[in-house]
């Protein structure tokens, strides 16, 4: 599979080899869909505290006389059915949202999501991507004379301390090693810029 290559002025230089089960894989959407949704449950902590009925603060007095009023029986103001009364199944910190993705699974959902970005146009080799000092200008620069104006998504396999602070200040762009890019990154960018050893370390990982 050949990727197009483009030089730091946006012009074509040539192709990328690339391997097919990496880049020209068929698309699969039920395995992209489950693959970012486990992604995004394993993502969620577990902060929500809701109380019980033994939790919540309240008086052991009972409200009303248990006859006579022509209202149901009511024991305390905790009563689950009260309002300001306990939670019958409280959500709590310890709550587990996780889900288990086989290794098998998550190696085939990345090479389809990557499959897909070159079949959409939105995956894109550069030579080498570089800046001399850690200014937010010189990045900028760059990607706007590659034709990068959208929402960017940089995979380098060594991220420097220049190219690390040039992009931090930039919400629309994102730098990652390939180790680190996960389906909702590779997804949620308009365009995805990867270095030529990039496409060598995905291809070892993955390929």
């Amino acid at each position: 599979m050949d990727l197009k290559l483009i030089n730091a002025q946006g012009q074509e230089a040539g192709a990328v080899s690339g391997a097919d089960s990496l880049f020209a894989r068929e698309y699969n959407e039920a395995l992209v869909h489950q693959l970012v949704t486990a992604y995004m449950a394993n993502a969620r902590t577990g902060d929500r505290a809701q109380l019980t009925r033994a939790e919540v603060r309240h008086s052991t007095k009972k409200p009303f006389k248990q006859k006579g009023t022509g209202r149901a029986r009511a024991g305390m103001t905790s009563s689950p059915i009260w309002r300001g009364g306990g939670r019958t199944f409280p959500n709590k910190p310890d709550e587990n949202f996780s889900q288990k993705v086989n290794r098998k699974m998550f190696r085939a959902g990345i090479a389809t999501i990557l499959s897909r970005l070159v079949q959409d146009g939105r995956l894109t080799v550069v030579e080498d991507l570089g800046v001399d000092s850690p200014k937010t200008r010189l990045l900028a620069g760059k990607l706007k004379g590659m034709g990068m104006t959208d929402r960017v998504l940089i995979i380098s396999p060594v991220v420097d301390d220049n190219l690390w602070l040039s992009a931090r200040n930039m919400h629309n762009v994102l730098v990652l090693e390939p180790q680190q890019a996960d389906p909702v990154s590779l997804i949620r960018f308009d365009r995805v810029l990867m270095t030529r050893e990039a496409v060598k370390s995905f291809e070892e990982m993955y390929a």
